[in-house]
């Protein structure tokens, strides 16, 4: 990558590292299906003036349904289910589990796409199976990651809602490829905001606080929309236009660390030997499921 792009490869995985600080400080107030609403509406209205680029309109009108379906499953469902999480586990332990999504990414486009992996790919995918599952069951984690109060089976149900996440942006990835190869990457980082916004409507409306809600809650509403949504995802596209996906992809490596770092700063969050032990399992899995990372001898036999 040139420098310039370089720099915009950590502002991406700075953005999207403070997504859980700024849901948390939301999610405490506004609840989780508010805070996933008002999220994906606003970064829709920050988005709109892209519509006003040549021919992203046009794309939207053609490919609508799609696009409108997508954003659920890539931005609303998995949206409420991490808002729901960082209210019950830290959100550094909430960003590993979120560097999952290229593992469940490559299952789902097998099962789905046929999309088999090498052996090298097949070693990955084992290998960040077991770093999850370490982080899991490793009960003496629990003391320290769930956020205080929260018993071991909150704790449990607010990891799978983070890994039921991940299996929708797998979902959702595959889905794109099938359905929307060759779309404007910004008719569908818009029209997306729009079909999560919608299919949460309701719920924000039902789930809505009956009490006020303080200006900072509202503030990080606002930045996790502006900041961590819609300029993150222009730069997202922007990076896999000029380096490709592959590069682009490894910017998942990058969010935890920004993210841990913010909850201890910022939260007064501990890191765990346990939590960094087995998210170097899961960013090594992860390096070779992805194919970013390759073992010539395993490549070789299949």
């Amino acid at each position: 990558m040139s420098p310039a792009l370089l720099l915009e490869f950590f502002l991406l995985a700075a953005l999207w590292g403070s997504s859980f600080l700024f849901m948390r400080l939301g999610a405490a107030e506004f609840g989780a299906l508010p805070t996933a609403g008002l999220r994906v509406a606003l970064a829709a209205l920050f988005l709109l003036p892209v519509f006003l680029v040549k021919g992203v309109w046009a794309d939207f009108r053609q490919r609508a349904r799609p696009i409108l379906f997508v954003g659920l499953l890539n931005s609303g469902i998995p949206f409420a289910l991490f808002a729901f999480a960082v209210l019950h586990i830290t959100t550094g332990l909430t960003s590993i589990l979120n560097a999952t999504v290229p593992l469940t990414g490559a299952v789902v486009a097998w099962l789905w796409l046929k999309d088999r992996p090498s052996g090298s790919r097949m070693l990955g995918l084992l290998i960040g199976f077991v770093g999850v599952t370490l982080l899991v069951i490793g009960k003496s984690g629990f003391s320290a990651t769930g956020v205080a109060g929260a018993s071991i089976g909150t704790t449990l149900l607010a990891m799978g809602a983070c890994l039921l996440a991940t299996t929708c942006y797998g979902l959702a990835a595959s889905f794109t490829k099938r359905y929307l190869t060759g779309a404007h990457p910004l008719a569908t980082a818009t029209g997306s905001q729009i079909g999560a916004a919608l299919g949460l409507a309701l719920p924000t409306f039902w789930f809505w606080p009956e009490t006020p809600v303080s200006l900072g809650a509202w503030g990080a509403l606002a930045a996790v929309a502006l900041f961590c949504t819609s300029i993150a995802y222009i730069l997202f596209f922007r990076i896999i236009e000029q380096a490709g996906p592959s590069k682009a992809l490894t910017v998942t490596f990058l969010v935890p660390v920004f993210a841990l770092m913010y909850g201890v700063f910022f939260l007064g969050e501990s890191i765990t030997p346990w939590m960094v032990t087995c998210g170097v399992i899961i960013v090594c899995g992860t390096a070779l499921s992805t194919g970013l990372v390759r073992l010539g001898r395993l490549e070789r036999a299949t």
